[in-house]
């Protein structure tokens, strides 16, 4: 049915030019399935472990772990997806995470061992899928209407994102996470089945060369991406344990529930935003929009450590949504045009993705030595100022595409 659907949707629209229609219709069923099976549950990892009793610097160094070792991870892909290409690497990416989401079910089972499967699994998982999907949408987009076609993928995306933690909350309030997980595992499988008849649109057997790198072109679109990943772990990660231990601290399990309801009142803001900024980066504004959205965002970050109210937390998801989705696809536009250029596009993304990485274990540590030194609730408020004034790093990507 969705691959149905992606398909009528995507053949009227004449979007892509170096795939066919139905192979485009079965990369995007599969990619739905998966943001689906992702959503359901991983908004509510965090809170599962800090639930179950470990603490919040336990956490935190986990997730620092997790992201040095998608380091490692995310070379490893690139050399894959250059020999096999990027939907074999979706199909591995996604056969990962069955055994990942097994692992966190059988947690209560086998404590730290099933907590570090989870960890690695999920890294080797995320490490391949990121960059397999980059570099197949990087080679299939259309240059005159590339704004629109990722404000398409934003909207998909995010229809799955909006209904998916509702779903996921009230399975675990009535059925606990576990089953959450089980189900996310199911999803994961499935999501394979689309790629099952795989015809690559990029070139197989590739070697990675570094001789040749344009550094001097590539490296501040890089570099900003540590900005990138601090965001992604203050959104992802943090923002979800600071609603529980300061704004709901000892409401049990019906906590699942509160996060599903209010991640996903963003979800009309977040259609919105999508379509008006696809036409606003085709008609050549994508820089102001990714100035203003990081801008943006910084003030939405240092407004985190005062919220205390279901309605403040929901007025914070909203603008940040509007704020995080106005740089994120002004900010992929540039990345995909630098790809393009560069001529090493596997290597380009592989690098971006690590430096994104090494963004996200900052933040990790910025968090554990707030938290150290100030308490948890404390050291919770402290980091998001720090947060805000960290991703301002996101502008200083300087694409060519932007300077015309």
């Amino acid at each position: 049915m969705i691959k149905s659907f992606l398909y009528k949707v995507i053949e009227r629209r004449h979007f892509w030019r170096y795939a066919s229609f139905n192979e485009i219709a079965e990369l995007y069923a599969s990619r739905t399935i998966r943001v689906i099976a992702m959503n359901i549950v991983s908004g509510f990892t965090s809170v599962y472990l800090y639930e179950a009793g470990f603490s919040l610097q336990f956490i935190m160094w986990f997730w620092l772990y997790f992201y040095l070792l998608k380091i490692p991870c995310t070379f490893i892909s690139g050399y894959f997806v250059a020999r096999f290409g990027p939907k074999h690497g979706i199909l591995v990416s996604n056969l990962l995470y069955v055994p990942s989401m097994a692992a966190l079910g059988l947690m209560p089972q086998f404590g730290i061992i099933s907590i570090i499967a989870w960890g690695i699994f999920m890294a080797m998982s995320a490490s391949m899928y990121h960059i397999s999907y980059m570099i197949d949408f990087s080679k299939v987009k259309n240059i005159e209407h590339a704004g629109k076609e990722i404000a398409f993928m934003n909207i998909l995306e995010k229809i799955a994102i909006g209904i998916s933690p509702i779903v996921g909350g009230v399975i675990a309030y009535w059925f606990g996470l576990q089953i959450v997980i089980w189900v996310a595992a199911l999803l994961f499988a499935v999501s394979a089945l689309p790629l099952i008849k795989l015809i690559e649109p990029v070139r197989t057997h590739q070697t990675i060369e570094y001789s040749g790198y344009p550094w001097r072109e590539t490296l501040p679109s890089i570099s900003a991406q540590t900005g990138v990943g601090f965001d992604y772990v203050t959104t992802g990660i943090v923002w979800s344990l600071f609603i529980v231990i300061v704004v709901f601290p000892g409401v049990g399990w019906d906590v699942y529930i509160r996060l599903g309801v209010l991640s996903s009142v963003t979800i009309l803001a977040a259609v919105a935003a999508s379509y008006t900024y696809g036409k606003l980066i085709d008609k050549s504004k994508g820089g102001s929009l990714l100035n203003l959205s990081v801008l943006a965002n910084a003030v939405v970050h240092a407004f985190r450590p005062f919220v205390s109210t279901a309605p403040s937390i929901v007025g914070i998801n909203i603008a940040n949504e509007v704020a995080t989705m106005g740089y994120n696809m002004a900010f992929m536009r540039g990345v995909f045009d630098t790809a393009d250029l560069s001529g090493h596009r596997i290597l380009y993304l592989c690098l971006s993705d690590i430096v994104a990485n090494v963004g996200a274990a900052i933040a990790c540590i910025v968090l554990l030595a707030c938290t150290i030194m100030l308490g948890d609730i404390e050291g919770l408020r402290v980091f998001f100022f720090f947060a805000a004034g960290f991703v301002l790093l996101i502008g200083t990507a300087h694409f060519r595409i932007y300077r015309k």
